[in-house]
């Protein structure tokens, strides 16, 4: 049942929000944190696993190195000291999707801490400190059966899958953002929108948040105003859309705000997001850090790198995305707010793609950002996954070009690429979809036009040169969108010159 909320204005009148953001994300390693077993989504429940990540009697861990590298990394492109000593930490508490009872994370002693990044909203640049980036497991995944709500509350029975557990994760912790009032909402977004590209271009994760391997743990509390002490914060747990993140943050803004104006109190709690309903929920009271008895891991030695594998890993760090968003914009000549529509779409990469394939960037941005996006938006997938690749939209632009074909039948050659049957040539092909552009065919259908139609060939004879549109409509409609419009209007205007 949805809570009271308070009017974001209000809010907004009354109280500063603080917000602190916690990122978890699953490297793209080959094998787990720390034994071999493959981390490939969307296996066969636990088929993936061995007494290691199981946490069998007898079983020791060993450390990916390539997860310590990745790590190392991410710290350094997020402007962070590397730490010359880290230690693991056992993090202790029973759930049933960490066989072990407890977790191998890292407490006092991370990987990488003391970081920045910078964020645009609106134009306006905001920096988000970051307090620490560390290494980490990731746990098993619950599947809670026959309730109405998917959540362990009314199920009649829980099933396991281990897969997941020990999956190489990075969790990303903010220092408290303070100070971004009203856009406090849209700078946790754009920030996550930045992690998710930050990450893509370091090749660490695939960052695809709809399957998990990027998530966002959103913790909220509000101050009156004029008041320097934070407020009791609620942490909404694994929020895995951009979109979302922005409307859970906000929703919690109003709860509080509501609970606070009412002469209640905030309990420090996790809360789960519902996206249809677009509210919270109570989850469980939540742990200080000493209800974890964390202590440092017995079976893993400490890591300590040495500075000259420090600034090795420094020299890999790709061109930051910001920055290659501006030169890109100014290679492809696009206005600010069409820049503005092509990240917010996640299309600066395919759309780079297309170029480098041949495309002008207008057109590459009018495919990717019109029919393309169109149909991932209905299929409710990325823009990489819609079924066409930049090299074949850059070809089918190519057919545009050359005029054998017309944007209407391009969108039947997209069909036919994105059912299988081949690219855009070979469909335009198989199809017939060749655009007619032979003087006898088209003067034969012109002739018709004109003769189904003597009242507009009149006005035309008489100078309205404009009505030649109707004609042409007739025309394109006799050749099933296949004729050369521009041949047409010509001939149509020489047979009645």
């Amino acid at each position: 049942m949805s809570e009271p909320v308070l009017d974001y204005d209000q809010v907004l009148a009354n109280f500063d929000p603080v917000l602190g953001l916690e990122v978890h994300v699953e490297l793209n390693t080959a094998s787990k944190m720390f034994c071999g077993c493959a981390t490939g989504f969307g296996a066969e429940p636990n088929t993936q696993v061995c007494p290691v990540c199981l946490g069998l009697p007898g079983s020791l861990p060993v450390v990916n190195q390539t997860a310590v590298e990745s790590a190392m990394r991410i710290g350094l492109a997020l402007n962070c000291s590397i730490a010359a000593y880290s230690r693991f930490a056992r993090k202790n508490y029973f759930y049933p999707d960490q066989p072990k009872n407890y977790q191998i994370s890292q407490y006092d002693e991370p990987i990488a801490y003391d970081g920045y990044a910078d964020v645009d909203v609106d134009g306006e640049v905001f920096r988000v400190e970051i307090e620490r980036a560390h290494m980490e497991e990731d746990t098993g995944k619950s599947l809670h059966v026959g309730g109405a709500t998917g959540r362990i509350h009314g199920a009649s029975h829980s099933l396991l899958d281990y897969n997941r557990a020990g999956v190489p994760l990075i969790e990303i912790v903010t220092k408290p953002i303070v100070g971004a009032g009203e856009k406090a909402p849209q700078i946790a977004r754009a920030y996550v929108a930045m992690l998710r590209d930050l990450l893509r271009a370091l090749g660490v994760s695939d960052v695809r948040m709809e399957q998990g391997s990027l998530r966002c743990d959103a913790n909220v509390s509000l101050m009156p105003k004029g008041s320097t002490t934070f407020g009791t914060r609620t942490e909404t747990k694994n929020v895995n859309s951009l979109r979302s993140v922005e409307r859970a943050i906000r929703y919690e803004m109003t709860r509080h705000a509501a609970v606070l104006t009412s002469g209640g109190s905030i309990v420090q709690e996790t809360r789960h997001w519902h996206e249809d309903t677009g509210i919270t929920t109570s989850g469980r009271s939540k742990e200080e850090a000493e209800d974890y008895r964390y202590f440092p891991e017995p079976d893993l030695a400490p890591v300590t790198p040495a500075a000259a594998w420090v600034e090795q890993l420094r020299a890999t760090l790709p061109e930051p995305p910001a920055e290659k968003r501006k030169r890109l914009q100014a290679e492809w000549g696009y206005s600010d707010p069409e820049m503005r529509d092509v990240i917010s779409v996640g299309a600066v990469e395919v759309i780079e793609e297309t170029i480098a394939a041949g495309c002008g960037a207008q057109a590459a941005r009018k495919w990717w950002l019109g029919e393309l996006g169109r149909r991932a938006s209905e299929q409710g997938v990325d823009l990489a996954e819609v079924g066409m690749t930049p090299a074949q939209v850059a070809q089918l632009q190519g057919l545009v070009e050359a005029k054998l074909v017309n944007d209407k039948l391009a969108r039947q050659v997209i069909d036919g690429v994105l059912a299988g049957e081949g690219e855009p040539k070979e469909v335009v092909d198989a199809r017939g979809l060749a655009v007619v552009s032979d003087d006898g065919a088209l003067t034969a259908a012109v002739d018709e036009a004109i003769a189904a139609n003597p009242e507009v060939a009149e006005k035309i004879r008489g100078g309205k040169v404009q009505a030649a549109g109707a004609l042409i409509g007739q025309v394109m409609k006799a050749m099933r969108g296949q004729a050369d419009a521009g041949r047409v209007r010509e001939i149509i205007l020489e047979r009645l010159s």
